[in-house]
């Protein structure tokens, strides 16, 4: 069962931006804030509310990622020389739910957590079920025989929402997918801004 319980669409309308691209973004119809005065909610954003807004979307995004685990992160990223901002989104892109996304085999983040955790994929040929599995440059994710036919993947697959990135080597046909670099920030195809310096901003306070 995936994490999130509640629908996972409200968080489009609380940030206000369609944060997945996807056509049953709610925002398509109701363009304003959740709550009775969602209309009239147009207060400026302090730097640390900014910041804050910046780190849930970016969690919320790969799924909701829990608090401690993001948090984890930011510290791995922190202790790399170089861009901390850039090693955040290279670590989140490494994660075995989110390659399995990129791929197409599903249509959502959060649908990628599920496939995974139900066991439905293999690295290099070993049974992986955890979501946050980091995959290494060269690792080929494959799709299990029993998940092939299943009709949440071959919608994925056809949909015309979204493309595979360059830094996934996806064959549709035999159901795998290598990573072959780690992306940095422009590299990957995110549908609204992320601002993970903010992030670090938000942290490093």
């Amino acid at each position: 069962m995936t994490k999130r319980i509640r629908a996972k669409y409200k968080i489009d309308r609380r940030l206000g931006q369609k944060l997945w691209g996807r056509a049953k973004s709610p925002l398509n119809k109701r363009e304003s804030r959740p709550g009775q005065h969602g209309e009239r909610r147009t207060t400026k954003l302090s730097d640390y509310g900014q910041q804050l807004r910046a780190k849930q979307k970016l969690k919320r995004y790969y799924a909701n990622i829990g608090e401690r685990q993001f948090r984890g992160l930011y510290e791995e990223a922190r202790r790399f020389k170089g861009s901390t901002s850039e090693h955040l989104i290279g670590l989140l892109e490494r994660r075995l739910d989110a390659i399995v996304y990129r791929a197409k085999f599903v249509p959502t983040p959060f649908a990628a957590r599920q496939f995974v955790s139900h066991g439905h994929v293999t690295v290099n040929g070993k049974r992986v079920n955890i979501p946050s599995f980091r995959c290494r440059i060269g690792d080929v994710v494959e799709v299990k025989e029993k998940g092939k036919q299943m009709a949440l993947l071959l919608e994925a697959i056809k949909s015309a929402e979204r493309d595979v990135p360059d830094y996934i080597e996806a064959d549709h046909n035999k159901m795998t997918a290598k990573l072959v670099r780690v992306p940095g920030l422009t590299d990957v195809p995110f549908p609204v801004q992320m601002e993970p310096n903010l992030v670090v901003e938000f942290y490093s306070r």
